[in-house]
């Protein structure tokens, strides 16, 4: 049960390391994302720490898996 586990942490480790720096790519390109001076609106900095946190999330997620398949845990 415990590699079950840890394979479904490191799926969801995966997933996120794929999913949110391309869509990064795509909110830091629309036209919301800066203002006429080219700073970064609110839009694109929500959007950056939601990213940040979901990254964050997925490192966790893979440091528990390892540790779970190590033994470790």
């Amino acid at each position: 049960m415990i590699t079950a586990l840890a394979i479904l942490l490191m799926v969801n480790a995966a997933w996120n390391a794929i999913v949110w720096p391309q869509f990064y790519r795509r909110v830091s390109r629309d036209e919301r994302a800066r203002d006429a001076q080219g700073k970064p609106t609110k839009f694109l900095v929500v959007h950056a720490v939601l990213i940040a946190i979901s990254l964050a999330i997925a490192l966790a997620s893979l440091i528990a898996a390892i540790a779970a398949l190590t033994g470790a845990w």
